[in-house]
């Protein structure tokens, strides 16, 4: 059986990163789980989103045997990383709001920073923001509803409602005359097309950190065998009880992944 990597997120935000993954490494299987009986994590205590992603982490470790785990949420990256890496020996690769590299491509330093509150308040990127961009001016704003925007009406959205509610997000940045902007919570990467359509017509670069994850899988797995002419299993899961609503089946299919119910 191909390598298994593992994907934890409080809801669907991590399929854009198994996304990415998957395409640099074709030979492994993945297995993505979002945690709708806790979702969302972003507005919680920290020893809240600690618990619960301890948990969910348990049942996908003792599901599916992955080799490594993706952490594809900003906010239990910043938050539980590291209390998961002492309770599990599997290694674990969080997200980190993508400062750095957002800093290196704003012409006039003027660099936004769209993320959920818990990541906006936290230690974390306040000292990414002193570390990497101590000579910009950098806007943080939080926004809790995108997020429950992608997980619930994502998939019924129209074209026009998806532009409308992006457009929501980019006016907010306006004062601040930003030219990059970091997309600091997965869930935002499934707006990712009408972000870039927004913003590049105004000179903003969009930035994520989906190759420095993946440049990070591929330094802790190295060389992953394929699986010879084996068909993919690739899995959704959702914690909680069923029935599943159908958006899940939904995200599924998109990401060509099987709904494998609940964990």
């Amino acid at each position: 059986m191909a390598d298994t990597i593992g994907f934890l997120d409080s809801g669907v935000g991590g399929l854009p990163y198994l996304a990415t993954a998957r395409r640099a490494l074709p030979g492994a299987r993945f297995v993505h789980v979002a945690d709708r009986a806790n979702f969302p994590y972003g507005e919680k205590a920290e020893q809240d989103i600690i618990a619960a992603s301890l948990g969910v982490a348990e049942r996908l470790i003792r599901a599916v045997s992955p080799r490594l785990i993706v952490v594809a949420c900003n906010t239990i990256s910043v938050v539980g990383l590291s209390a998961l890496r002492s309770r599990f020996p599997v290694p674990f690769v969080g997200v980190v709001p993508a400062v750095k590299p957002a800093a290196a491509l704003s012409p006039h330093r003027r660099v936004g920073v769209l993320a959920t509150r818990q990541t906006v308040e936290g230690a974390y990127l306040k000292g990414l923001i002193e570390s990497y961009a101590a000579g910009c001016a950098v806007t943080s704003l939080p926004s809790a509803d995108l997020v429950a925007f992608v997980e619930r009406d994502l998939a019924t959205a129209s074209v026009e409602e998806k532009a409308a509610r992006v457009r929501r997000e980019v006016e907010r940045f306006r004062e601040a005359r930003i030219d990059s902007l970091v997309l600091a919570c997965t869930h935002y990467l499934h707006l990712e097309a009408e972000f870039k359509s927004q913003l590049e017509a105004e000179g903003i670069a969009l930035v994520d950190s989906r190759e420095g994850v993946v440049r990070q899988i591929c330094r802790l797995l190295g060389p992953v065998p394929g699986n010879g002419d084996s068909p993919r299993d690739d899995l959704l899961y959702v914690t909680g009880t069923d029935p599943l609503e159908e958006r899940y089946a939904w995200f599924a299919r998109s990401f060509g992944l099987r709904l494998a119910g609940t964990l």
